[in-house]
């Protein structure tokens, strides 16, 4: 056997710089290294230095005790972190993120995108982004700097009063102080005290037929009686992480009254056995953060929080991470890659511990659902907040019953078509829950009701189109948007989505293969990112075939 003479130099990897391990200890402080705090760190370092230059990625790889590939594959799974090699340079001081999602195209977003190139020049950064969920502003734009804004929660209020944020009059229950004066937090206090049993407040919500309003539309009282033989400890999970194009009725709870949500989700702790309740709050919504740390320390300070910790946690810019397994990787510090299942997160969920996971609007109506009752919720249609974007005069969030039609929700609660436009079709339920032409403009607007015709309204993102817009390019929008955030993780999405683009661009259309491509996504993708990315192309080609070119 021939010994070879060991080698000498430089280890093999990344070196760990004095300098740079020293400005991640700065950064980090006392804060704890565990492995979930890990994108969270990636944000300190991001908000500091503009980028994460890969010293400091290497750095903090080192202080956590973690692999260099894990956390370098982590930094660049989500699009707002900057990752620059040596040498490299950082991006510029200021970034402009230019929505480019459906509502914001169809309103010029990619003249805006290219008039910001122009008009700014080298010093600042224009680049276009998924929707930001600020589609009743479109088109819309982002600043992000290289530190975290430090306005103050007074300012933000100031900001939503002035419409400048969120127009609406309801702000007045804002602040905990106010919440407390009408009424909140006294059926909490009531519960906690014995007043109703768990088992009675989940008979209530089943009576009040209230679903899950995050998309799915799951049975809310089921979904909590599957934690009940479960051990403890357990975990309470809010997804505040909308991402489908055309949602922004989450933004629209927390902005005018996060007081509402944090008791629904104090309740729905509190009736689960849950004493953790972690909060991701999707990273376009930096002012809502903001709110919520202002808010949450001063609840916890008011004793109103119990024996439950509220852990307030960032997304980084990744739509999967609505998928709630992608969203319980996330939270534990990792790639937002969708689970398979079982196991099931009632089971087995966040950290390995029983978890619930429920979405903001879901939490949102709670507390009123179980003060006035489960009669009074049904007697008022079960209603919720649409998100209405696109070609009507007033677009916005808008409160209505359940089933309302998208023909009434135009004229009723969108001020009409806007001036010069004829309605042509529609979204019922954002990218994912398909196009329908205005002839079924009287379809209701429910769980259930549009499953024969490929759709579903999901989380209730209706997006408007007129007789200006190009169905083609509207198609192509939406599946070029499942493409950028597929995850990758299985084949049938990763190259699904590529694949339906190319056949849609073909120069003969060859409607089988797109079909037989379309079952073979829904059947295998492992979640319903790629399970539903053919429905606007499929329900284009069922129902506005002239107009797909």
């Amino acid at each position: 056997m021939v010994k070879t003479a060991p080698r000498h130099g430089h280890p093999k990897g990344r070196q760990i710089s004095p300098e740079a391990l020293d400005r991640v200890r700065q950064l980090l402080g006392d804060g704890p290294r565990d492995h979930d705090l890990l994108i969270e760190y990636l944000h300190l370092i991001q908000d500091s230095e503009g980028h994460i230059p890969a010293s400091l990625l290497a750095a903090l790889a080192d202080e956590m005790k973690l692999s260099q590939a894990e956390v370098y594959e982590v930094a660049t799974f989500y699009a707002h972190f900057d990752v620059t090699g040596a040498g490299a340079k950082p991006p510029p001081p200021l970034t402009v993120r230019a929505c480019g999602g459906i509502a914001c195209e169809m309103a010029g977003a990619k003249q805006l995108i290219e008039a910001l190139s122009q008009a700014l020049g080298d010093k600042v950064r224009v680049i276009e982004a998924p929707c930001m969920g600020a589609c009743e502003k479109a088109p819309a734009a982002a600043l992000a700097f290289n530190r975290i804004d430090s306005a103050t929660p007074e300012l933000i209020a100031d900001a939503v009063r002035e419409g400048r944020t969120a127009p609406n009059d309801t702000d007045q229950a804002i602040f905990l102080d106010n919440y407390i004066s009408h009424g909140g937090y006294t059926l909490l206090q009531s519960f906690r005290a014995g007043e109703r049993s768990p088992e009675s407040v989940m008979d209530e919500i089943d009576r009040s037929g209230l679903r899950g309003l995050g998309g799915a539309g799951f049975p809310v009282a089921n979904k909590w009686r599957f934690l009940g033989d479960a051990p403890k400890p357990r975990i309470l999970a809010v997804n505040a992480d909308e991402g489908e194009p055309g949602t922004f009725k989450d933004r629209h709870c927390l902005e005018t009254d996060p007081h509402r949500v944090l008791e629904g989700a104090l309740i729905a702790a509190w009736a689960v056995g849950a004493d953790d309740i972690y909060f991701y709050l999707r990273d376009e919504y930096p002012h809502i953060r903001q709110l919520l740390t202002h808010e949450l320390s001063k609840l916890n300070g008011a004793g109103l929080l119990g024996d439950v910790t509220v852990h307030l946690r960032r997304g980084a810019g990744a739509y999967i991470c609505g998928e709630e397994t992608a969203l319980l990787e996330s939270l534990e510090g990792k790639r937002g890659l969708p689970r398979n299942r079982p196991p099931y997160p009632a089971g087995a969920g966040l950290f390995g511990r029983p978890t619930l996971i429920n979405n903001v609007e879901t939490l949102f109506w709670l507390p009123e659902i179980l003060q006035k009752g489960a009669d009074w919720y049904q007697g008022a249609g079960r209603p919720h907040f649409y998100s209405l974007s696109g070609r009507v005069r007033d677009p916005g969030v808008k409160l209505a019953r359940s089933g309302i039609t998208v023909n009434e929700l135009i004229e009723s609660h969108g001020g009409g078509m806007a001036d010069g436009h004829t309605f042509k079709a529609y979204l019922p339920g954002g990218a994912s829950g398909g196009v329908l032409p205005a002839a079924k403009g009287d379809l209701p607007l429910d769980f259930g009701t549009l499953n024969e015709y490929g759709c579903f309204i999901g989380s209730s993102a209706v997006v408007v189109l007129s007789d200006k817009d190009d169905i083609g390019a509207v198609v192509r929008n939406l599946l070029r948007f499942f493409e950028d955030e597929s995850c990758g993780q299985c084949t049938p999405c990763r190259a699904g989505c590529e694949k339906l683009l190319q056949l849609l661009d073909a120069p003969v259309r060859d409607e089988a293969l797109i079909r037989e491509l379309a079952d073979t996504m829904a059947d295998a993708s492992i979640c319903g990112l790629g399970q539903a990315a053919a429905n606007p192309l499929l329900c284009a080609m069922n129902f506005l075939d002239e107009d797909l070119k």
